[in-house]
């Protein structure tokens, strides 16, 4: 009688077998070392490849109080985008855009930053393009990228398929934090532009070419790009000139909104104190044409993506009204368009077209007021 161990030889088991290339891991991490060491000074310990980042926070004790800001997200469904078309080298900033420039609504300064890639195959290449894209947002935004991590998770994922997320750390003086508590009936409201849609509503922006036909290869006219190529604009960074300009102007910086998911009055809404409200004048700014386009395309109104889309604003800052023209003049300064978009006034919301609070905050209350400008802003 013949044994199991002596019939036909028996598949191989082993993790190259089952579709995890390690080697690759390897080559990924050789490529992507430059690029990251560039994010990284004196402050960061051990280099790349650790289990776990280091980063020497001595200086904390020259705060009177630090308070710690951390964040973490990622770019969401614009990477089936990058995918479609083979793109990957502006996601990375998306990723950074997203996950610090939150921390800077705290009046935070971000100091460490770590990133996760889960892919069906690991493509030394693509992973260093990612991750490229990271540390020069990272470098751009002051932020130490400190360490990451690259799964690949065969059977699961697709060979082509990866998603993106990360997390970040910084600090901001107890006393510095700004916030709703610091607005006061009479500020003004200034938008920020957006250099497109950033990484938000990119499920919607997929569902409308879908529906109309269109493939991210095909010609945008009005947009002067292929829509693979406009729809990948990178998310603008605002953090570097935000924290430049709560230190041009102290105490007159009083809360700031990143303009993410939920659209324009919710995330407003979230850093007003309660009893307070903002009519937002549409009036005073264009939607970027690949809004307007977009819209065109699904048959609907601008008004109608308000709570899914930027619409050409991408951060709102809360000022002291006295200092409206030094604010613009310094974002300017940084290439940020900004603009006086609304004035924060005492009283509760009277109506129900009001935006009140959103996301667990129970802040001010929001609503957009007006027709859009027709002309470029």
């Amino acid at each position: 009688m013949t044994s199991p161990s002596s019939s036909a030889e028996a598949p191989r088991s082993t993790y190259s077998e089952a579709g995890v290339d390690t080697a690759a891991g390897d080559l990924a991490v050789e490529l992507m070392k430059s690029s990251v060491r560039a994010t990284q000074g004196p402050e960061v310990l051990g280099g790349v490849g650790g289990f776990a980042g280091l980063y020497d926070a001595s200086f904390l004790k020259e705060y009177r109080r630090p308070l710690l800001a951390t964040s973490t997200d990622g770019v969401g469904t614009k990477v089936a985008i990058a995918q479609a078309i083979d793109k990957h080298d502006t996601i990375g900033q998306d990723l950074v855009g997203m996950v610090v420039d939150d921390i800077v609504v705290m009046g935070a300064k971000p100091l460490f930053m770590t990133d996760y890639i889960a892919c069906g195959k690991v493509v030394p290449e693509r992973i260093a393009d990612i991750v490229r894209g990271i540390a020069e947002a990272c470098s751009a935004t002051g932020t130490a990228l400190v360490g990451g991590e690259t799964a690949e998770h065969p059977g699961l994922l697709g060979p082509d398929d990866y998603d993106v997320a990360g997390a970040a750390t910084g600090v901001v003086e107890g006393d510095d934090m700004l916030g709703a508590h610091l607005v006061q009936p009479g500020d003004a409201v200034l938008a920020l532009a957006s250099s497109g849609i950033h990484s938000n509503g990119y499920s919607l922006v997929r569902h409308i070419l879908k529906n109309a036909g269109l493939g991210y290869g095909d010609r945008a006219d009005d947009l002067g790009a292929t829509w693979g190529e406009a729809l990948l604009e990178p998310t603008r960074l605002y953090t570097s000139p935000l924290l430049r300009l709560v230190e041009a102007l102290p105490g007159s910086v009083h809360s700031l909104s990143h303009v993410t998911g939920g659209g324009i009055a919710a995330n407003l809404a979230r850093v007003l104190p309660q009893g307070t409200r903002v009519d937002v004048d549409r009036s005073t700014w264009s939607p970027s044409p690949v809004f307007r386009t977009l819209s065109d395309v699904a048959g609907t109104s601008l008004e109608q993506a308000e709570g899914t889309w930027n619409l050409g604003v991408g951060f709102f800052a809360v000022v002291s009204p006295d200092q409206v023209d030094a604010a613009v003049d310094a974002l300017a300064g940084d290439g940020i368009p900004a603009w006086q978009a609304g004035v924060v006034e005492a009283g509760e919301a009277t109506g129900d077209d009001y935006e009140q609070g959103a996301k667990g905050v129970d802040g001010g209350a929001v609503r957009l007021v007006g027709a859009y400008a027709d002309g470029a802003k």
